[in-house]
């Protein structure tokens, strides 16, 4: 399997490099936005601000939400981990949501560790910010809820093992009113262990059909066990980035400084990857290709604008071996000038705003469809998507 993946590697990265080039050439003639004095942005966007009247947006009238039979239900929530990826971060979107609607929601995290998570601590307070209320995964407290609550929600297979470790005998109690969301596809997560009570919940909600085309033939040919009625919900985008997305003032405002702060120019053409920096999400290839890029266009003598490249999803602080290896090929290229590591971060609008192409390029079999994909296509982005099984 491992010799299969590098050379299926070996086999995309010169499209990848064709795509940088092409992409390069073009956009020489299009997507360029226009050159403007970032005081005049600033004060451009200020006016703009100005001239929306307060009372106008207060008192707007908001319209019915889909959501609104949920008023005054409460609603448990398990997700397997609390971080700056997708699952947990979809899942409390739809807390806020909930919220919005009137509904008592309360968040359980099943995989806690032992030591002080700054990321965790951060998303907690967020979430506490809201009204949505956490409570530990263990104890009577968390019993207690799942039995009262109108909706539980378990978000990932992973999260099926929260049930019987707590519930233990009452888990027959709560699985009539649990709704599963899930959104992987790898094989090793078709255990047993996490997804035996799959049959006997209320339903599943998978973000594709590929993916509940996936899981219904892969449950019955490993596991033997039926998949319950399945809801294919597919992913959308935050109206918080949409309002980024549609507003041509402040994505200029936030292209400048996000690009003055990295030292990249207006002119230069800058490519991203934003993905949490792990085996399987393709940042190895990704630098590759781009490197190779640069040697063409050397080599070639052509006359193209400086390129650059960022990679938004690193941890700087956990010094993991996918990270050592990225920032050592960067350095042994010399490409320390070229290449940008930004930290993982909740905020995405700025640097959509603030590129000119993204790449998704997930490696690893089994990996979803990328929802940063959707995003930049709101951010009128060219995407680089390299085929994967559900992309």
């Amino acid at each position: 399997m491992a010799k299969h993946s590098v050379a299926l590697a070996k086999k995309r990265w010169p499209l990848m490099l064709l795509a940088f080039i092409s992409i390069s050439t073009v956009m020489i003639l299009f997507m360029r936005p226009n050159n403007s004095d970032s005081c005049n942005t600033t004060k451009t966007f200020e006016a703009q601000q100005s001239q929306i009247h307060p009372s106008s947006v207060g008192n707007a009238p908001a319209g019915p939400s889909p959501l609104d039979f949920m008023k005054s239900k409460l609603v448990l929530m398990v997700s397997h981990e609390l971080s700056l990826s997708g699952g947990p971060l979809l899942l409390m979107e739809l807390a806020f949501l909930l919220r919005g609607v009137g509904s008592d929601v309360v968040w359980i995290t099943n995989q806690y560790p032992a030591e002080h998570d700054q990321v965790i601590y951060s998303l907690e307070s967020k979430m506490l910010d809201r009204g949505v209320q956490v409570l530990p995964a263990k104890g009577e407290k968390a019993v207690d809820t799942a039995l009262k609550a109108d909706l539980v929600i378990l978000n990932t297979a992973v999260a099926g093992k929260w049930l019987d470790a707590v519930l233990k005998e009452k888990v027959t109690l709560v699985l009539p009113k649990v709704l599963w969301w899930i959104h992987e596809m790898r094989g090793h997560y078709f255990k047993e262990a996490y997804v035996k009570h799959l049959p006997f919940v209320a339903g599943a909600m998978i973000d594709s059909h590929t993916t509940a085309e996936y899981w219904k033939n892969r449950t019955k040919e490993s596991l033997g066990i039926k998949m319950p009625e399945t809801y294919v919900v597919h992913l959308g985008n935050s109206k918080e980035l949409m309002e980024v997305a549609e507003d041509s003032v402040a994505k200029r405002v936030l292209r400048e400084h996000v690009r003055e702060s990295l030292g990249v120019r207006n002119d230069d053409l800058l490519f991203a990857i934003i993905n949490s920096v792990s085996r399987g999400k393709g940042q190895d290839l990704f630098l590759y290709a781009f490197h190779k890029s640069l040697q063409l266009i050397q080599e070639k003598k052509l006359k193209l604008p400086s390129l650059h490249a960022i990679v938004v999803g690193s941890d700087m602080n956990a010094h993991t071996k996918v990270e050592m290896e990225l920032r050592k090929f960067v350095t042994e290229k010399k490409i320390q000038d070229r290449v940008h590591f930004v930290n993982k971060t909740l905020a995405v609008a700025p640097y959509l705003a603030s590129i000119d192409v993204l790449v998704q390029n997930s490696q690893g079999r089994g990996e979803c469809f990328g929802r940063i994909t959707i995003e930049a296509m709101a951010f009128r982005l060219p995407v680089l998507v390299c085929p994967s099984l559900d992309i």
